[in-house]
């Protein structure tokens, strides 16, 4: 039984979408039928028709977004703890999904399992969907038979992340906005509120005041072509940056160079190694084995070159070295994270060890960003307001002294 995306028309004539389940073209045409659509064009999801193989190529690409997965996590979740078959389980979460390509892609996970692969052999076939840390639990929590709880773990930790996610955005908004409107305004003041009133004391052969004329030079340059072609250049210059970025070794040199930037350096490295120690602390609970788990973990990391400093972790544990010992030698490690997975190794308990890190971690990355969206409202407002000032007080200034320009 393969999926089917389908267009149809109803008993109004209104065209809709959706997905069903079929054995063969004909026998999705008499389902549509039996539910009084009129099928205007079917088209097979199914991997071993070479026709669709780009159809199903293109949708690999397409990547689910975190409130999506956490949904399907949670549904899923439930569902299989419930004793009920994973192929019902997933034709039920297909169902529920308003979301036409959601449900395209449930369809398809229950497709290959209907054809004898595993949930995390299916999986593996979208990898934009599916990381490989999503995928590695599924796999062990189905070799365990403990595949219920795995996938709750996994939807938790999907949940979290959204959760911490929305509240950055959430934070961000003010300031943001705060900033756009103070660049505005000081952009409308320069453009056409400036140059009317300067042109009062332009043509004056009265010395203007140092602030003054810096006033009418900005304004004028924001006026011509100049700040056209500079925000040109800035865009190039940025499109020139990441185009530098794609090529071998150079995202590693700037991934090296953001970690001896002082400030920043501390902030990259207690952002990956809390997903560091959150992953490796998940994988280790589903039942991963370490040298796996390591592996997995390191390509969550952002950074290029904290990410080759756990390959080489791992490659140490591979040779029979303790992970702790490892991980304090390589040094990219946040010295907290040494010592609890010291203390893990010693008590037999590394998993639970390793989340109480990620745990107080995450709990310092967000009062940091607390006292830093705390600050950034204030100085925002202090900042641009002190531009408008500088703004005012270059055009009162000649005001002040009218009488002899005159």
């Amino acid at each position: 039984m393969g999926a089917y995306s389908y267009q149809a028309l109803d008993a109004q004539g209104k065209k809709i979408k959706g997905v069903l389940e079929a054995d063969t073209d004909r026998d999705a045409r008499q389902q549509l039928r039996a539910k009084q659509l009129k099928p205007i064009s079917i088209s097979s999801k199914k991997s071993g028709s070479a026709a669709n193989t780009s159809q199903f190529s293109l949708w690999r690409g397409q990547k689910l977004s975190t409130a999506q997965l956490s949904l399907f996590s949670r549904q899923l979740a439930s569902l299989v703890q419930s004793g009920m078959p994973l192929d019902e389980a997933l034709h039920i979460c297909a169902r529920q999904t308003t979301q036409h390509r959601v449900q395209r892609l449930v369809s398809e996970l229950r497709s290959r399992v209907l054809e004898g692969r595993t949930l995390a052999q299916a999986m593996s076939e979208h990898p934009l969907a599916f990381n490989r840390m999503y995928c590695a639990m599924v796999k062990a929590g189905e070799t365990a038979g403990h595949l219920g709880e795995v996938l709750e773990r996994l939807a938790i930790h999907t949940e979290t992340g959204h959760q911490s996610q929305q509240k950055l955005q959430n934070a961000l908004v003010y300031p943001l906005v705060l900033f756009g409107v103070s660049v505005a305004v000081v952009m409308l003041l320069m453009s056409f509120v400036v140059p009317r009133l300067v042109s009062l004391f332009s043509a004056s052969d009265r010395v203007l005041p140092p602030l003054t004329r810096a006033l009418i030079t900005v304004s004028e340059f924001l006026t011509s072509t100049g700040f056209l072609v500079l925000i040109l250049s800035l865009v190039a210059m940025w499109m020139g940056f990441l185009f530098w970025l794609r090529q071998p070794g150079q995202r590693q040199k700037w991934h090296r160079l953001l970690l001896k930037i002082p400030g920043l350096n501390s902030y990259w490295r207690q952002v990956d190694s809390t997903r560091f120690a959150s992953t490796l602390s998940i994988l280790l609970n589903s039942g991963v084995p370490l040298l796996d788990a390591l592996r997995i973990a390191s390509q969550v990391l952002d950074n290029v070159a904290l990410q080759e400093q756990a390959d080489n972790v791992a490659a140490k544990v591979q040779e029979g070295a303790g992970f702790s010992r490892s991980l304090a030698q390589s040094a990219a490690f946040p010295p907290l994270l040494v010592q609890m997975a010291a203390n893990g190794e010693a008590n037999g308990t590394l998993a639970e060890q390793l989340g109480y890190a990620a745990s107080n971690q995450e709990r310092e990355l967000n009062l940091r960003m607390a006292t830093l969206m705390t600050l950034l409202e204030p100085l925002t407002i202090v900042i641009m307001g002190g531009v408008v000032t500088l703004i005012m007080l270059a055009v009162l200034l000649p005001v002040f002294d009218i009488n002899s320009l005159i």
